[in-house]
């Protein structure tokens, strides 16, 4: 299984994007401007695409790719599969002809390209020998993460969350995590702030990781433009037993 990071950061400028990871060469998981970085012959492959929420930065190429692949979809359509909470507001605020095209109605509403499937959390989705599992997560709005496993070898993503037990608990009651890529939006002179938006700083993620049984390679994720030092220091002095690193797109990951 191979995984790439097309964007990670917690907001845009020159050689940032946000979040979107590509499984292979067939499923994103999660949809923000890091889509972009592919070239048009590797996003015809795309077929599935797991959302953790329906926060813009995470869903924003969800349309532009129904669009843009719309000739190579009209036989196999492109799946969205997210809780029905974010099925719900994308259908409602982005795919509603005002926003945007219904992709789901196009050519028309019994051959859409875009296709819609609920998951609910604590369901495993198996594609081509890949699983899948949704974790409730706690953040502003219904959100949550996912572990992926294939062969053995296992990798999570937290989504956007902040202090939860919910997550770590369901890595936990597997045998193993090889990586881990986690949220820290913000530092922690922000921790009030990232307490009201629902997202980790160093000081709440390291309570939260402390529960965690495994020792995966963990990767930062989702920073704060501009204070990805700070958040990666702070973090690393208050867990220096973990293997911490800053995630960066780009990066490829062979498990």
């Amino acid at each position: 299984m191979k995984v790439r990071v097309l964007g990670c950061s917690g907001g845009i400028y020159r050689n940032a994007a946000t979040t979107s990871f590509l499984v292979d060469n067939d499923i994103l998981i999660d949809a923000g401007t890091g889509v972009c970085n592919l070239p048009l012959a590797e996003m015809r492959h795309i077929r599935h695409i797991f959302l953790t929420h329906s926060h813009l930065d995470h869903i924003v190429s969800v349309p532009l790719l129904a669009d843009t692949l719309f000739d190579d979809l009209l036989d196999r359509p492109l799946t969205v599969h997210a809780l029905p909470e974010t099925i719900r507001a994308l259908q409602e605020h982005v795919f509603n002809w005002t926003i945007w095209p219904d992709f789901s109605e196009l050519p028309d509403k019994n051959r859409g390209v875009l296709r819609f499937e609920a998951m609910q959390p604590g369901t495993v989705l198996e594609l081509g020998g890949r699983h899948i599992e949704m974790i409730p997560v706690k953040h502003s709005l219904p959100a949550v993460a996912y572990r992926v496993e294939s062969s053995g070898r296992a990798f999570a993503f937290s989504g956007d969350t902040s202090s939860n037990e919910t997550l770590w608990d369901a890595l936990n009651r597997h045998d193993s995590l090889d990586l881990l890529f986690v949220e820290s939006a913000f530092a922690n002179r922000d921790i009030e702030l990232a307490k009201i938006a629902f997202h980790y700083c160093p000081l709440l993620l390291a309570e939260d990781l402390a529960r965690l049984k495994h020792n995966p390679r963990v990767f930062l994720t989702h920073l704060k433009p501009g204070e990805e030092a700070e958040i990666l220091q702070q973090c690393i002095d208050l867990m220096p037993e973990r293997n911490l690193q800053s995630l960066k797109g780009g990066d490829v990951f062979q498990l």
